[in-house]
């Protein structure tokens, strides 16, 4: 049978996501569920992801206390 999409599927792959670097310091980045930011701890900023799809940009990211 074919699989069904479940509440739990993230909206994006997560392949994708793996692949994914901080543009400003090339480090993998931390996938937050309940915020859709995709986090970079070394450079202190959370990007968004809009419908499915990580904004990488510097200006669009929030800053980390």
């Amino acid at each position: 049978g074919t699989l069904a999409m479940t509440e739990a599927t993230p909206p994006f792959d997560r392949q994708m996501l793996e692949s994914l670097v901080c543009p400003l310091t090339h480090t993998t980045l931390r996938y937050d569920a309940a915020r859709q930011e995709l986090v970079s701890e070394a450079a202190r900023l959370a990007f968004p992801i809009h419908a499915g799809i990580p904004i990488m940009l510097i200006d669009e990211a929030r800053k980390l206390d």
